[in-house]
């Protein structure tokens, strides 16, 4: 089933996933295997358009609706979540918070080189103490002069080692609800006292670079504050909520990839003189997960539908990542039942699929923290 809603989307669709395969397939598995973040395939996605997916064409990007940012990510993570997840924090997070809260001359100093790809975006809200619960950050970010200075530790941060620039939520007004005393600021790689102090070892997504970054008397201008002060909570709210969009499509991606292994395996693969497909036991598996991944689609493109019109999507994207994360992970799952024991091994991808799905589980807010918001927005009707 396609889910895309114009012919443009269309021929977009089929670009990336040409790319995908040409590009990203024949190394995801050498990739993740040495748990090394692929710069060299950095350039290549900023020529593809994909380092700029919702930025403006006036600041070098594409300009792409958030329906295209769900379709290139899903399309990526059909072959690799790794890469998928580089896309998709990269242009959600990172350069999405100078997009929607950056001043004019913040956009022109950040989004051309997030664009050209010289930057890549990080953005560091969790901590070591503080995941769900993110707003009880303890980073902290004081006032010196008419600058700040930075002091804390973040913790699970995508292109963390990588990016050049850093978008950090600290907290500003210790003396105030703690949700309404944080301010995001913009942090350049190379500023003293800012580093990746580890680099984390992971389950799946190896090729991501994850990192935890230390602020140490990190000392910045108020030029580099991003948005008002003690509203940056708020802001990461939004942020967040095209950023579980772009979740949901990246498990819809991780779904679909093990839903294509498990059908070719089960055509391949004989067993008592029959393809193994022949099995009614097979041909539930593949059914269900079919339907499951298609409710996932029509989801996750309703939330991006939703956006794309400014309207209110909170609750709809909330929906999105919990079904689409969580029947990505019973796609994979079923998926390397279908494979039996070749699956468990590395000579196919589906393990790797699976592993890499679980995370979408977790990231951008748990399924148990969207279950929270949607039930929120049940209990206000």
């Amino acid at each position: 089933m396609n889910f895309a809603q114009s012919e443009h989307h269309e021929l977009l669709r089929r670009s990336v996933r040409d790319f995908a395969e040409a590009e990203v397939r024949p190394h995801a598995q050498a990739w993740d295997k040495a748990e090394r973040f692929p710069m060299e395939i950095v350039p290549k996605l900023a020529s593809m358009g994909l380092l700029g997916i919702r930025i403006p064409e006036e600041y070098g990007g594409s300009g792409m609706d958030t329906t295209s940012y769900a379709i290139c990510v899903e399309e990526i993570a059909r072959v690799d979540g790794s890469l998928a997840l580089t896309v998709a924090s990269h242009n959600g997070l990172g350069t999405g918070h100078v997009l929607s809260f950056g001043n004019e001359a913040q956009k022109r100093r950040y989004l051309p080189k997030a664009a050209t790809g010289e930057w890549l975006a990080a953005w560091a809200l969790t901590e070591p103490g503080s995941g769900s619960d993110s707003a009880s950050l303890a980073t902290t970010a004081r006032r010196d002069g008419d600058g700040w200075v930075l002091n804390g530790t973040k913790m699970f941060i995508t292109q963390g080692s990588v990016g050049g620039f850093c978008v950090v939520l600290a907290r500003t007004n210790p003396g105030v609800p703690k949700q309404r005393g944080i301010t995001a600021f913009i942090v350049e790689h190379g500023t003293k006292g800012f580093s990746a102090s580890k680099h984390l070892e992971k389950l799946g997504c190896r090729a991501s670079d994850t990192v935890e970054l230390t602020f140490e008397d990190v000392r910045i201008t108020d030029a580099q504050r991003l948005g008002e002060i003690d509203h940056g909570f708020q802001d990461t709210m939004q942020i967040l909520d095209r950023g579980r969009i772009s979740i949901a499509a990246m498990a819809l991606g991780l779904g679909r990839g093990a839903l294509e292994m498990a059908v070719t395996y089960a055509k391949d693969r004989h067993q008592f003189g029959h393809p193994i497909a022949d099995f009614q036991a097979i041909q539930f598996m593949l059914a269900d997960t079919k339907t499951e991944l298609d409710a996932a689609g029509l989801l996750t493109y309703r939330a991006a539908w939703l956006a794309d019109r400014g309207e209110r999507h909170s609750q709809e994207a909330a929906m999105a990542k919990l079904f689409a994360s969580e029947a990505a992970s019973r796609a994979c799952n079923r998926s390397l039942q279908v494979h039996g024991g070749y699956g468990y091994t590395r000579e196919f991808n589906v393990e790797r699929h699976l592993r890499d799905a679980k995370i979408c589980e977790i990231g951008e807010g748990t399924s148990e923290v969207q279950r929270t918001v949607i039930a929120k927005h049940i209990l206000r009707a």
